[in-house]
């Protein structure tokens, strides 16, 4: 990836130190979030910070944005081929709009007191107050989104729709946020509450074919998103439309097997004794991870059983991905017939991608999900420890902030390195204080944390001291 100073084979290290590949989990686009002033958000990759302005790469091509509107961009937030930008947030019906979102925001933070004051007024019954209150909350939740804290932008999203029940933007607002949360059942309440209202609104039908491919529902998601299309032309939608009609296409003739937290669906290529192997190891790898970061998705997780080739048709995954999670976890099985050792450290590593995705609102960091989801899986870092070392010692390591986005352009060498390096990161933190330290960066992170703050709210150390830490740790553990 150009201007990362990655090294490269033969550069900072012994030629071929790193030649055999890992069993490399995807997970899915990991990219960046650019925040504009006016708290709208826009999913990128590549994002890069010129001397006047922000080039980024979208679904639509290379975009760039002048420097003076942006608040700040936040590295490594999920970005799935799914990742479908809000609706407009401004222009709610009636009440005093830009008077008080004005009031409500001002010197970087809420005016509780103000939104308390058009509460109050509330209690006169007028529909023009308890709009007053609607708007009031509503610019709340959006500057908390714009901050990272999905949970209060939650709350004063939902406060907003108790005021104005009947208005299809802020039902939209908060269907936006729960698919933020992946709790997709939860955004179809309010957005069929939206569709009622407002039946002709593209953003509706947009928002809710994202909801129902989320929940593994392609006819729905489909028959949405061209409803969408129909309404208004959208260069996100017809990418989201073409991938799920390529799903859609490819799983046409699937079986399909269920169990209490998965939908399976797979080819009729694949044994169905290995299906029901796979159901019954991912159950098993869903409450050990359960158990270990204190949370679980909400609902049912799709996972997808493909023959080598419609895995690389349908993906178009890097060719150093032996599988992918996009929000459905995506697995090649040709030539099996029955569970491996490899095949069950694969689902495993694939699932902990979920569960992190869930804990943190989608807002990890690459390098933290991939260490960690490697860890969970059963890798350590013995075979790649030394070269390391060396890498670190000749000054030529990759700082972790470096890591943070997206790996999708990564040659194999340098996936290979980011991958050993993530993993020997999350084994120092774990191996030092339990997992109970990175649950704790998890719910950090969830709650709006940057990640390197939240390493600093709980390991009392920033990015160079996690790193230092770590070499520190594999020197001791695994030098000869």
């Amino acid at each position: 990836m150009g201007g990362m100073g990655f090294p490269s084979i033969g550069r900072g290290y012994r030629a071929g130190v790193f030649t055999v590949v890992l069993a490399l989990g995807y997970a899915g686009a990991w990219g960046d979030t650019i925040v504009l002033k006016n708290g709208h958000r826009i999913s990128a990759s590549n994002v890069v910070e010129m001397a006047d302005k922000i080039r980024y790469e979208t679904s639509v091509g290379e975009l760039s944005l002048p420097k003076s509107i942006v608040d700040h961009i936040e590295k490594g937030s999920y970005v799935s081929s799914m990742a479908i930008t809000p609706p407009a947030m401004d222009g709610v019906a009636g009440g005093n709009g830009g008077e008080i979102e004005r009031a409500v925001i001002h010197g970087g933070a809420i005016d509780r007191e103000y939104i308390a004051k058009l509460e109050s007024e509330t209690r006169s019954g007028s529909a023009a107050a308890r709009m007053d209150a609607a708007v009031a909350h509503h610019a709340a939740a959006n500057f908390e989104l714009a901050h990272g804290d999905m949970d209060h932008a939650l709350a004063d999203g939902r406060t907003a729709v108790m005021y104005a029940p009947e208005e299809p933007l802020l039902l939209m607002d908060v269907g936006y946020l729960h698919l933020r949360r992946s709790e997709y059942r939860q955004s179809l309440d309010y957005l069929e509450r939206a569709r009622r209202i407002a039946p002709s609104n593209p953003d509706v039908a947009k928002l809710s074919g994202w909801a129902y491919y989320g929940m593994n529902k392609l006819p729905q998601a489909v028959e949405q998103w061209k409803r969408a299309l129909a309404l208004k032309p959208d260069a996100e939608v017809q990418a989201a439309l073409e991938k799920a009609e390529r799903d859609q296409g490819e799983e046409e003739g699937y079986k399909e097997n269920d169990s209490a937290h998965f939908t399976l669906r797979y080819s009729g290529n694949a044994e169905p004794e290995l299906a029901r192997e796979v159901l019954r190891t991912l159950e098993t790898h869903y409450a050990r991870i359960n158990s270990e970061l204190n949370c679980a998705p909400h609902d049912s997780i799709g996972v997808i059983l493909y023959t080598q080739q419609a895995f690389a048709d349908v993906t178009r995954a890097p060719g150093w991905a032996d599988a992918l999670n996009d929000g459905r976890l995506r697995v090649p099985v040709q030539g099996l017939s029955s569970m491996t050792d490899e095949l069950s450290r694969l689902l495993k590593h694939e699932l902990t991608h979920t569960f992190v995705e869930q804990k943190t609102h989608g807002r990890a960091p690459t390098w933290l999900q991939e260490g960690l989801a490697q860890w969970m899986e059963g890798k350590r870092s013995g075979e790649h420890a030394e070269a390391l070392l060396e890498v670190y010692g000749d000054g030529h390591a990759v700082s972790l902030g470096s890591l943070e986005g997206s790996w999708m352009k990564f040659q194999t060498d340098e996936a290979i390195y980011a991958y050993a390096w993530a993993l020997a990161n999350i084994e120092y933190i774990v191996q030092a204080d339990g997992m109970g330290d990175v649950e704790r960066i998890l719910e950090r992170i969830g709650a709006g944390s940057s990640t390197e703050s939240a390493l600093r709210d709980v390991l009392h150390s920033d990015y160079g001291d996690v790193m230092r830490s770590s070499a520190d740790y594999l020197r001791r553990t695994y030098s000869r």
